[in-house]
């Protein structure tokens, strides 16, 4: 939980910060052409310390190692999570960003290694690149003794490790950092020889499970029910330790993750230093008061205005389009203020080549970059220090990650009066003890967090009503492990380990029996004896993606340069990306895509100078394959039940750069693309059709906008990305238009069974946004627009300037429905 903060309703506070960052903004949003711009401000004040005091002491060897990294005392949090893992509960850490989570896993693990000789203990991170930081975090506090280093055999276990490494690590390490792809692929499947470490195992710690969920997390449950599984044949016992950012549910979620009773720490004794949040609306730019300044320049703008006073600074976006452009406006911009200057940014997303990131995250990591503007691949990644500011361009798709990246500034140790100037040297490295526990001295920096909104439902929602954000999060990590789709692929990948048996059902669940048996009639699996066997000759991890239904990466290659590899993306992406004659934006630059090799999985491009990008434009269709539940509802009928969506990149359009003015289109002949799921329905009846239309209003439209604030705010009550959301009209399969709502994965995961579920509260959310909304006719803020959500790696600058279903239609529609008493 969030302390209470401090609100200044009326604006920022005076000018006694002169010279400050919150003063600069503070002068920034009273100039007349912001005029509206500052939405909110909130200052979340400075907290102290809570200490606690452990049961029992130590070991002494281990405590004066903590003592040398400045650790003299716990904060409460973590005395609470080792007296839990002390008494063998399997625990979850609920705390702040920065707030020493990973002392309340290094010290018991550190504890246990020192007190019982050939213990293990393994790591999982959602990233390799955070796995690499917590290697250094964790030698550098073992070093401060040296028999607990001694003690220490470490090593991080990816798909980076060399192989003599792995073999090193393997034979000897009792203490691996990894990721829950790796566990999956490369240490499970060969589990024989990893006897040594999984029968010692006394500790597996998952880290960010926040991140864990919708399909990456579905996958990540079934992997760590393996790792039970095996460790339990081997006769080993081990507990889990699990940390998350604030969400509404962390034990549910971390009992779905392991199947187990889980613990909650969640009382967070670490100091914070003072924050300024502002919420900052880009001005309108009609007297309709309809489209709104660019938010992609505006957060330029920030970003720039703020490394020009000597600031250092994070830019996240939402996807990788708008990271390319930002970067681009910006290092634009700071050549024009001085030569040279644009080289102290940089942009990071996925996709750049690993050695690539690698370079950047250094960089800022030491202060040679003054800038950086990522997608969320900064989100959970390598600790990067003390930053003073962080801009977020359109808010991400729960608060949990909101609140994660603004945690990314103000880590560090408060800055002496005067501070480094831009481009100033190396900064001291992160990870010191002044981010880990309760007695040190200094204070917390304080800190700057913008949240620039994009014209669309969620972002206006938030600078409407802050209350939603800085309140507690309504949000619930929503994760299937029995997905059929999932669990079918875990399953084969379970009996490659060890032969599956009837006890399994208690590990991965009641629907496991049948799934078997369709793979057995696949002929994937042989039963001998009530045991299941894996049948094939083929290798299953291999083909089981956990991040993504598809298994398929595209290599881009630069024809210029003897088809040397710059980058990789996903296979359903690369039809949003690099299709024939697109500009492919890498580090700013701009690269046309010559050919897309569908067989082969590559894209040729070429560095190519052009003044406009390109973004897909898209056709869908959608079909009903069965039901699966139906109720009244308010005088309709609505249907849970399976889907089948299709969609295919028709066409493309260039857009200028600077502006949101297409210039082209383009037609595409590219494959059709399908997906069979789970989603929810409803065709208004004669009552609701006539009760809009009697007001001389188009029904279509009225549903359209409804269909628009069902996808955005569907996504802040189950937790997911919008973009895991699709929405459509369509009157081929009930003969009458029809609003269909969907998830985007095969077989569904529980996100729409949520609207389906919440329906009541779904629409009583869309329509007290849809009146608070101050626009005439309706605007992208309110009813949103009549199309899909824009291609989830494209700009979401480009939503302006569209056709808007009618406000009025729509508002008919909702208050029809809830002033029913029919449930």
């Amino acid at each position: 939980m969030h302390s209470r903060p401090t609100r200044f309703l009326e604006g920022p506070p005076g000018p006694a910060d002169a010279g400050s960052l919150a003063a600069w903004i503070a002068d920034l949003a009273h100039r007349p052409e912001n005029r509206g711009a500052l939405a909110h401000w909130e200052t979340l004040p400075a907290r102290p310390a809570r200490c606690g005091e452990l049961s029992f002491p130590l070991p002494s060897a281990l405590a004066e190692a903590l003592a040398a990294r400045g650790i003299e005392r716990l904060y409460t949090h973590q005395v609470q999570a080792i007296e839990a893992l002390r008494g063998g509960l399997d625990t979850v850490v609920v705390t702040g960003t920065a707030s020493g989570k990973s002392l309340c896993y290094h010290v018991p693990v550190l504890e246990t290694l020192l007190v019982e000789p050939g213990a293990t203990a393994l790591y999982l991170f959602p990233t390799k690149a955070l796995a690499q930081d917590q290697l250094k975090g964790l030698v550098r506090l073992a070093s401060g003794h040296p028999d607990v280093l001694k003690r220490l055999v470490a090593g991080v276990y990816d798909g980076d490790t060399q192989p003599a490494t792995r073999r090193k690590l393997r034979d000897g390490a009792n203490l691996i950092l990894s990721n829950p792809d790796m566990l999956h692929q490369g240490i499970l499947p060969y589990h024989p020889k990893w006897a040594r470490f999984l029968r010692a195992l006394r500790y597996v710690v998952v880290d960010e499970i926040h991140a864990y969920r919708g399909i990456f997390g579905s996958h990540v449950a079934n992997v760590l029910r393996r790792l039970e599984r095996v460790v339990r044949h081997l006769g080993g016992d081990a507990r889990f330790v699990m940390c998350s950012a604030t969400i509404r549910n962390p034990q549910e979620l971390a009992e779905r993750l392991t199947g187990r009773a889980v613990t909650v720490v969640d009382d967070d004794g670490s100091p914070r230093g003072e924050k300024h949040f502002v919420f900052w609306n880009p001005p309108h730019t009609d007297g309709a008061r309809v489209e709104r300044r660019s938010s992609n320049v505006e957060g330029c703008d920030l970003l720039t205005g703020l490394i020009e006073r000597g600031a250092q600074a994070l830019v996240f976006t939402k996807s990788r389009v708008a990271a390319e452009l930002v970067y681009r406006y910006a290092r634009e911009r700071l050549e024009r203020v001085r030569p040279g200057l644009g080289e102290a940014i940089r942009p990071y997303r996925g996709g750049y080549l690993p050695e690539e990131r690698r370079k950047i995250e250094q960089a800022l990591f030491s202060g040679e970059l003054r800038g950086v503007v990522s997608t969320n691949a900064l989100e959970l990644g390598v600790d990067i220090g003390g930053l003073d500011a962080v801009v977020m361009i359109g808010a991400p798709p729960t608060l949990a990650s909101l609140w994660q990246q603004a945690g990314r500034a103000g880590r560090g140790p408060r800055r002496a009066p005067g501070g480094a100037e831009a481009g100033a040297g190396p900064r001291s490295a992160p990870g010191d003890a002044a981010a880990e526990a309760g007695s040190r001295p200094g204070e917390v920096a304080p800190a700057l967090a913008v949240l620039v909104a994009y014209n669309e439902t969620v972002d206006q929602y938030l600078m409407r009503h802050p209350g939603y954000f800085f309140g507690r999060s309504p949000e619930a990590a929503v994760i299937d492990p029995h997905n059929p789709y999932i669990l079918a692929q875990q399953l084969a990948c379970a009996a490659y380990e060890l032969p599956l048996e009837v006890d399994d059902a208690v590990t991965f669940g009641p629907q496991a029996a049948a799934i078997l048996a369709a793979l057995e009639q696949a002929g994937e699996m042989r039963a001998i004896d009530g045991r299941a066997y894996w049948a094939q000759t083929e290798f299953p991890a291999a083909r089981v993606n956990l991040r993504t239904i598809s298994d398929n990466t595209y290599t881009i290659m630069n024809a210029a340069a003897d088809n040397a590899v710059i980058g990789t993306v996903d296979a359903i992406s690369a039809l949003e990306l690099v299709y024939p004659e697109a500009i492919y934006l890498h580090e700013g630059e701009t690269w046309f895509v010559k050919s897309l090799d569908l067989e082969q999985k590559t894209a040729c491009v070429e560095p190519r100078r052009v003044d406009y990008y390109t973004s897909p434009v898209l056709d869908t269709s959608i079909r009903v394959r069965g039901t699966l539940e139906s109720r009244a509802w308010r005088g309709e009928q609505v249907t849970l039940g399976e889907l089948t969506y299709s969609w295919q990149t028709v066409a493309m359009k260039k857009v200028r750069f600077h502006s949101l003015d297409a210039i082209g289109y383009h037609p595409l002949d590219l494959p059709r693309l399908t997906l069979d799921t789970a989603g929810f329905w409803l065709a208004p009846g004669e009552a609701a059709w006539s009760a809009v239309a009697r007001r001389g209003l188009n029904p279509v439209e009225g549903l359209m906008g409804v269909r628009n604030l069902f996808m955005t705010l569907l996504a802040m009550l189950s937790m997911c990305d919008p973009a895991d959301l699709g929405g459509k009209l369509d009157s081929s399969n009930l003969g009458r238009p029809a609003l269909f709502m969907f998830d985007r994965y095969p077989g569904g995961l529980g996100f729409c069974e949520q609207g389906y579920a919440r329906l009541d509260e779904l629409a009583t959310a869309a329509l007290e946004h849809l009146e608070a909304c101050d626009c005439e006719s309706g605007c992208p803020a309110c009813v949103g627009l009549p199309t899909l959500w824009p291609a989830q790696q494209q700009d979401p600058d480009l939503m302006h300037g569209r056709e808007i279903p009618g406000k009025e239609a729509a508002r008919v529609l909702l208050r029809h429905w809830l002033a029913s008493e029919d449930r």
